[in-house]
């Protein structure tokens, strides 16, 4: 369950998921999220220790261009954008709420959890399926709640931006990467057909 990904994406931005996540783990890379925004096409990854530089952005958009050359899954055209998550990263796999325990989060679920689906707070990690956060207490004062959201319900949850996450992204970059630094590959695309409907 480590490596299971929140899949929220829907129509063509679910068809081209399901295309490039083999592209990319034959790369060692990891899909994070797929999103279609007008006639842009965004694709977010990382490897697994959390970096992604501009040049795996750029290998990674030429492995995927020619899948989606091939399936054209997308009518009419469009401009590929892949990227790093950055700092104030989704959180989309169990594992991510482990290796950010202490960061504060906010997550939106997909139904109501005791009355609300809005929560913000410090993760405390992830056990037996549910997403451990410590909540303000009702009255926003006294003890701080912990609560478990079972990840299956998570509509999306990501890092609150803070100068602790800042400093903690600092020290955990790979000697050789540039973690989370919000990498953006907007290459043009290699093939003649790509060049008939992209921009």
């Amino acid at each position: 369950m480590a490596d299971q990904r929140l899949t929220r994406e829907t129509g063509p931005a679910l068809t081209v998921a399901k295309l490039i996540e083999p592209v990319l783990e034959s790369m060692a890379v990891r899909l994070v999220r797929v999103r279609l925004l007008g006639q842009t096409l965004q694709i977010m990854a990382e490897r697994p220790d959390g970096s992604f530089t501009i040049d795996d952005c750029e290998q990674a958009s030429r492995a995927i261009s020619p899948v989606l050359d091939v399936a054209d899954p997308i009518a009419g055209r469009y401009h590929l954008e892949v990227s790093s998550p950055g700092i104030d990263r989704p959180l989309v796999r169990p594992d991510d709420f482990e290796r950010w325990a202490g960061h504060e989060a906010k997550i939106e679920t997909s139904v109501p959890l005791a009355g609300r689906k809005r929560f913000r707070g410090n993760i405390e990690g992830c056990e037996r399926g549910e997403v451990r956060l410590r909540i303000d207490g009702p009255e926003g004062g006294g003890e701080r709640l912990l609560v478990g959201i079972p990840f299956a319900d998570i509509a999306e949850a990501k890092l609150v931006m803070t100068d602790r996450l800042i400093e903690a992204a600092r020290l955990r970059r790979p000697a050789s990467a540039a973690m989370g630094d919000g990498s953006t590959w907007s290459g043009e695309p290699q093939s003649t057909r790509a060049t008939d409907r992209r921009q």
